[in-house]
């Protein structure tokens, strides 16, 4: 029979935070060791990260534990996607390695995983906190009245998405059925090579059961922690990563309309001038992005007219 939940950890010359999220994973694992299993990939870090992963494989000895180095640095999506395909158990959870966790979280994970099985996707509600400032913004980012499980997943997605796509984005916040965010990736294999594809797959996700997002904050997205994308990087995940998600959402049934109205929406909160700015400083790269993007916005505004 399998398990019924892996805790999985991608990591990349952050030993001193992965040693901490392993400290916190010993302290709220106890009394479901034997339900659950611990991933670590490794992006192949130049730091003691595998020391501080061998310490933990011999601590935490009763658990089934797998350490996975990449023998090279696979990118960060790739890495992501690497622990949701290693994963053996019922449901999987991804968790980012500088992202504070309340110990009381696992225990509620497991039980609602328990007492709902169609459950397809659990979203733990987060608050914001600004690691340089050392400021967390208590209000959670998502406003959840009645905790209730939603059969409906499209409609709760729907509305996450016409209010901040952000709560999706957020890695550490989402609970998948294993099957589900396999079958994702199967799908749109390429979406391992897209910055914002951890909205494709809870979308996904959402699509394959029930859905239910927490009323209470279990975690704090430390914001500031990752190192911010280049320029060029944000440029091609704003005009062309994003985009591509919102119109992969029509493939897997969300309706027509509301695909395109979300790119529609994306085009009206253009910055004009960070486009003209890149077309001077990277003329090529930023045409080859944002032709096939106006092109896109034409299409869909034809479309939903």
């Amino acid at each position: 029979m399998k398990k019924l939940l892996t805790i999985a950890i991608p990591t990349f010359n952050r030993a001193e935070f992965l040693d901490q999220q392993l400290n916190w994973v010993a302290k709220a694992i106890k009394g479901y060791e034997s339900e659950c299993e611990i991933i670590i990939s490794d992006n192949c870090s130049t730091d003691n990260t595998q020391e501080i992963i061998k310490k933990w494989e011999l601590i935490l000895s009763p658990i089934s534990f797998k350490n996975n180095r990449n023998i090279e640095n696979i990118g960060v999506m790739r890495n992501i996607a690497y622990c949701f395909q290693a994963s053996t158990t019922q449901y999987v959870w991804v968790i980012g390695d500088d992202d504070p966790i309340e110990e009381r979280a696992l225990s509620y994970v497991i039980n609602n995983l328990k007492q709902f099985s169609d459950l397809a996707l659990l979203i733990l509600n987060f608050s914001w906190f600004y690691v340089k400032t050392n400021q967390l913004i208590p209000e959670p980012c998502f406003t959840v009245e009645n905790e209730d499980v939603k059969s409906d997943g499209k409609a709760v997605i729907e509305k996450c998405l016409q209010g901040n796509f952000a709560g999706l984005a957020f890695m550490t916040a989402q609970i998948y059925r294993t099957q589900a965010v396999q079958e994702a990736i199967n799908q749109w294999s390429y979406s391992v090579n897209n910055r914002e594809a951890q909205v494709y797959w809870t979308s996904f996700c959402a699509t394959q059961g029930s859905v239910k997002i927490t009323k209470d904050v279990y975690l704090k997205y430390a914001c500031g922690m990752n190192s911010a994308p280049d320029e060029k990087l944000w440029f091609r995940m704003r005009y062309l990563d994003l985009p591509t998600v919102y119109i992969k959402l029509k493939e897997i049934g969300y309706q027509q309309n509301f695909c395109g109205n979300l790119i529609k929406k994306h085009f009206a909160e253009n910055n004009w001038k960070v486009i003209l700015g890149a077309l001077k400083r990277w003329p090529v790269m930023t045409l080859n992005i944002i032709i096939p993007y106006f092109i896109l916005v034409g299409v869909c505004h034809w479309q939903t007219r």
